[in-house]
């Protein structure tokens, strides 16, 4: 089975092409143009096996949010389209991971059905040039166009750069788990997701 899929988003504010192979081999090519969100998908990617390639372009000029926001949406998209019906994987997954003093908890279900409850404050508001704030609005967009239900909870953590990574870690082990293939069939008693 070829679990692959790529996703092109241009507007008057970005240029994205993200090709994703969810059994990969943890690999991230290409830049988004802002060195912290590369950082972060780099570690997705290494941590939940997936390959992840990435062309954009965006207005860095005004902020990041356009840019991050319309990531989300072109990593929401693959993953939705990779997993084609759905038939076969484990569906739901948690992952709880330290970051030093961090402590992230992600719960998933790829259910068809988009939701985001993010529970996460920091105590800082940048980290670098980077806004913290984008991550919820990352998430949300990955979340909506992935049709996954997502939940992520700050157990423990100070640091703004420790919490972040470790969300972004936590994602993609239950990202890892969620779309693992187990069985036959739809994974639900609906007989849809």
């Amino acid at each position: 089975m070829n679990r692959t899929a790529q996703h092109q988003r241009v507007t008057s504010e970005t240029k994205i092409n993200i090709g994703l192979e969810l059994d990969g081999q943890g690999k991230m090519e290409g830049t988004t143009g802002i060195a912290f969100m590369d950082h972060m998908l780099d570690l997705w990617s290494h941590h939940s096996g997936c390959d992840l390639f990435i062309d954009a372009q965006g207005d860095l000029e005004v902020d990041y949010h356009h840019t991050v926001e319309d990531l989300g949406i072109c990593l929401g998209h693959c993953i939705n389209a990779a997993l084609g019906d759905r038939s076969g994987i484990q569906r739901y997954a948690h992952t709880i991971i330290p970051m030093d003093e961090s402590l992230v908890m992600v719960v998933l279900d790829f259910s068809g059905r988009p939701y985001l409850n993010y529970d996460v404050s920091f105590k800082t508001e940048k980290v670098g040039a980077f806004d913290v704030e984008l991550a919820e609005e990352f998430f949300r967009a990955t979340a909506n166009h992935g049709r996954l239900t997502l939940h992520i909870k700050l157990l423990e953590g100070r640091n703004s750069h420790h919490i972040l990574e470790a969300m972004f870690k936590a994602f993609a082990g239950a990202v890892k788990q969620g779309v693992a293939l187990v069985g036959k069939g739809i994974p639900s008693t609906k007989g849809l997701l």
